[in-house]
């Protein structure tokens, strides 16, 4: 169940990309979502790309 304040949606992964992302959630004790979400922020972040949080951070 997605959590209040995230858009929920689909996500077609290539199962070796989903391990590996799974097993680097593991190393940084974090779920596979919020890892893609790290990573997703990490990779906009450096392309410049500037995201507010749901807190408007």
């Amino acid at each position: 169940m997605p959590s209040p304040g995230k858009k929920s949606f689909a996500l077609r992964l290539d199962p070796a990309l989903h391990a590996a992302i799974e097993r680097l959630a593991s190393q940084e004790l974090r779920s596979v979502n919020a890892e893609i979400e790290f990573l997703l922020r990490e990779a906009l972040k450096k392309q410049g790309v500037k995201v507010k949080d749901s807190e408007g951070k």
